[in-house]
């Protein structure tokens, strides 16, 4: 496995929580268009040992890499620090003139590609 084309766990990890953080395709607005709960990674994994006795964990891509036997699966949970209401608290008090814009963006971001009506969804 070339070092050159690795990703280390601890650089996947923050990748994934910089692209959930990312209000916007745009992202020239500061408005989230959704509240994650939770995320949870399951990936395949090998371990080195580097030379200053402390160890690497590399992130395999799809086509595997490494032996059987230095392959670990691992799942890896991710969940935010502050619960939904705490952040909504926190944007209301720093943003009140653009709550309604929050909620209305939240709302077509979660029924963006539905083409169904939304009083036959509930």
């Amino acid at each position: 496995m070339s070092e050159e084309n690795t990703i280390g766990l601890t650089e996947l990890i923050e990748q994934v929580k910089q692209e959930l953080l990312i209000t916007s395709p745009d992202q020239e607005a500061d408005i989230p268009l959704l509240s994650v709960d939770s995320v949870e990674l399951e990936l395949q994994v090998t371990v080195k040992k580097e030379a200053k006795g402390g160890v690497k964990i590399y992130v395999l891509d799809l086509g595997g890499g490494g032996s059987r036997d230095d392959v670990q699966k691992v799942k890896v949970k991710l969940s935010p620090l502050l619960s939904k209401e705490t952040l909504l608290k926190i944007y209301r008090k720093r943003h009140p003139d653009r709550l309604r814009e929050l909620v209305e963006q939240s709302i077509e971001g979660t029924l963006k590609g539905s083409e169904d009506n939304l009083s036959d969804q509930f």
